[in-house]
């Protein structure tokens, strides 16, 4: 049953992994903050189509929680994807998806920060680590290599935190189904990335794409809307909920696998030390996860549950993909 529900997260990461690649190459005809407004515009009539099929139209309704959901939607799809697109200017797709392998060990940090909730010692350290395989991969080796750092990494550590913000905010939410939080931030965050796309379009900081270069791009966009939001959303969600969160979360770390693995089959060829790179921030990773895993202790009580994972609970509805 469990090897059923681990299908779910697989799902959703190689949809992802897949989706960097994807991106930057719609990138030379419609500028970031235009592509993201224009994906999320489209995922968002589809998301609304399914929650009102599901759930009726009282789940569009926010009520008193309006604010909350104002400020995760920003912060966090807004964000999140505005950031990440931006970055694929400056940086690889494969770069940028070791960054966001990073986000369950970020949401940890963000929960200190919030909640004063200590991580362990030994997950700062493996933290540590893994950036220090990112630097490998983005400088290849090469203490010049840090200038290529510069904005588009900056970006996605902005970018990874805003996630980690929403995630952790999401678990207030525990009430909501993730379909309902997912929709309703999804809704606001597109509302903030029209309003910033016509803003900067007014400005000339970048250019209203014509109807020539969407149509050019329909094929990426139909894959980050369909595959990317959608689908991989609803997986991922459905995931967490049967796996619980801190297993979930382990299937992050096959995001930059798949995007190597996509970038190596269009030509690309990585030196050692890249491989290296990758290979330090994936174990890392996946010791930071294993390593914050809660540990089951059985009852001394007959028919007594396991001890529940905290985190697990107040996470089911908080990570919804990208």
């Amino acid at each position: 049953m469990r090897s059923r529900a681990a299908a779910y997260p697989l799902i959703a990461v190689l949809g992802w992994g897949v989706m960097f690649p994807v991106l930057a190459s719609a990138l030379n005809r419609v500028d970031p903050l235009n592509l993201t407004t224009a994906r999320y515009l489209l995922a968002a009539v589809v998301l609304v189509a399914i929650l009102l099929l599901r759930e009726g139209v009282d789940a569009l309704r926010p009520g008193a929680r309006m604010v909350e959901v104002v400020v995760l939607g920003v912060v966090g799809f807004a964000g999140f994807n505005v950031l990440t697109n931006l970055a694929l200017e400056h940086a690889a797709p494969q770069q940028v998806s070791l960054f966001v392998a990073t986000t369950p060990v970020i949401t940890q940090l963000v929960r200190w920060a919030r909640d004063g909730v200590r991580p362990k010692p030994l997950l700062l350290g493996l933290s540590l680590v893994a950036l220090l395989g990112v630097g490998l991969v983005i400088t290849r080796g090469s203490l010049a290599g840090f200038g290529q750092f510069g904005v588009g990494g900056l970006m996605m550590i902005g970018a990874v935190l805003g996630w980690g913000i929403y995630t952790h905010g999401a678990s207030r939410f525990g009430g909501w189904s993730p379909l309902r939080f997912t929709t309703l931030t999804a809704l606001a965050g597109t509302a903030a990335m029209l309003a910033a796309s016509i803003g900067a379009d007014a400005v000339g900081w970048q250019h209203a794409p014509a109807a020539a270069d969407l149509v050019a791009v329909t094929p990426q966009l139909a894959y980050a809307v369909i595959v990317g939001a959608v689908i991989a959303v609803l997986a991922w969600n459905t995931g967490v909920q049967r796996l619980g969160a801190a297993n979930a979360a382990l299937f992050m770390n096959l995001v930059p696998v798949t995007t190597f693995a996509v970038q190596i089959a269009r030509g690309y060829r990585p030196e050692p030390v890249e491989l290296v790179g990758a290979a330090v921030t994936i174990a890392a990773l996946v010791a930071a996860n294993l390593a914050n895993r809660p540990r089951t202790r059985a009852s001394s009580l007959p028919g007594a549950s396991a001890v529940t994972d905290p985190i697990a609970v107040t996470d089911r509805a908080a990570v919804s993909a990208r």
